[in-house]
């Protein structure tokens, strides 16, 4: 990391990167415990909608830090960063393990890096590039030994947790790169705010929700995990990630996603998921690449 880059030390900002890694990474499980109860769709939306009431009480006070040329790079921070990814994971979880799903999101810093390149006139070293090419071929490797790795014929779905990943790496770089002025706290609020209305709206006049919780046996203890991975995940955990962006930069904080699959195999195999050697030859590349890619 460049000194003019940076507010913490590297120690601080790996101290930060690792909390988020394990808050992180304990989002695949609880997005798996909510889909015994609710739909991909009704999973988002709901992840939304508390994520925005919690928001909630600030955004009176965070609204009036923005200018109006902000607003669209916002919405585009909530779409990207928040909006898609929330259901995009369920989506593709419906067929593919919580410990596989943050295996395979290890591939944003790998966009993270081109989207920066491509249109934020990021900089680079060849380190970096090697680094991130070498994560991605172990991420690559569960799709080439599918069978293996778990995903049998549902490796399709694998690419919407790749689509996910294009949108974190989108997100990192509007707020790296267009959103400095802003406070982590302000970004997030307003950004959760724009997209959080309308899904609750949806949550609760689109969706089976309301029905669910009345008939559903077992709907709040599924409520009850949505909740700890909006609070915790969504919430705490952005408000840390933009800030972590700013303090670095969007490739380093997106070596996040390298970081997160140990946890969620973790978590895959405390929940009784089949973990192959695939998954652990995976991860060992894509440490590797952590390693090259050190600012």
């Amino acid at each position: 990391m460049k000194s003019e880059q940076k507010s913490i030390s590297r120690w601080q900002a790996w101290g930060v990167l690792i909390l988020l890694s394990l808050i992180w990474g304990t989002s695949y499980i609880l997005i798996k415990k909510g889909l015994v109860y609710f739909s991909p769709m009704e999973v988002g939306c709901l992840r939304l909608s508390i994520s925005f009431l919690a928001f909630l009480p600030f955004l009176a006070h965070h609204i009036k830090k923005i200018k109006q040329s902000q607003v669209f790079t916002l919405l585009l921070v909530g779409l990207t960063g928040t909006a898609l990814p929330s259901i995009l994971f369920p989506i593709a979880q419906q067929w593919i393990s919580s410990s596989l799903t943050g295996i395979i999101n290890s591939m944003t810093p790998l966009f993270t890096l081109l989207l920066g390149l491509l249109f934020f006139k990021a900089h680079f070293s060849w380190s970096k590039i090697i680094g991130i090419i070498i994560g991605l071929l172990g991420a690559a490797s569960l799709f080439i030994f599918g069978e293996d790795a778990g995903m049998g014929s549902n490796w399709a779905y694998g690419f919407f947790i790749i689509l996910a990943c294009l949108c974190y790496a989108a997100s990192s770089n509007i707020v790296g790169f267009n959103l400095k002025g802003l406070s982590a706290m302000t970004i997030s609020t307003v950004s959760f705010s724009m997209v959080g209305i309308p899904m609750t709206l949806y949550l609760f006049f689109g969706t089976d929700f309301i029905h669910i919780m009345q008939h559903t046996t077992g709907a709040w203890q599924g409520l009850g995990y949505v909740t700890i991975l909006a609070l915790l995940s969504t919430v705490i955990a952005s408000i840390l990630y933009f800030q972590l962006v700013q303090w670095t930069s969007p490739v380093f904080s997106s070596t996040i996603s390298y970081l997160v699959p140990a946890v969620a195999v973790g978590w895959g195999i405390f929940d009784g998921e089949v973990i192959s050697w695939v998954h652990f030859s995976a991860m060992a590349i894509i440490l590797v690449g952590v390693y090259l890619t050190r600012e």
